[in-house]
């Protein structure tokens, strides 16, 4: 899976599972370049999403439900991920 292929996949899923009014997606995978366990088909990911959904549950909660949206994606294509809520 390629990085627009992923971006394209995380926005649908994220917008499937939770009620969002914006949602944006970097790619930060140039931080992790030299790192010796980097692997040249998983990506680090920065997510902001603004959601009224998500900001009434508190940061941990919010969290495991992202990570249980994208659970096939962080095992197979991610590296790092970073979440903010807006």
């Amino acid at each position: 899976m390629n990085i627009n292929e992923l971006n394209d996949t995380i926005k649908k899923k994220i917008s499937e599972g939770i009620i969002i009014d914006e949602i944006f997606i970097e790619d930060k995978t140039y931080l992790h370049l030299k790192h010796k366990n980097f692997e040249k088909n998983k990506y680090h990911i920065k997510i902001t999403i603004k959601s009224k959904e998500l900001s009434a549950m508190s940061k941990i909660e919010s969290t495991k439900k992202i990570y249980q949206i994208l659970n096939l994606e962080l095992k197979n294509y991610i590296h790092s991920i970073q979440i903010t809520l807006k």
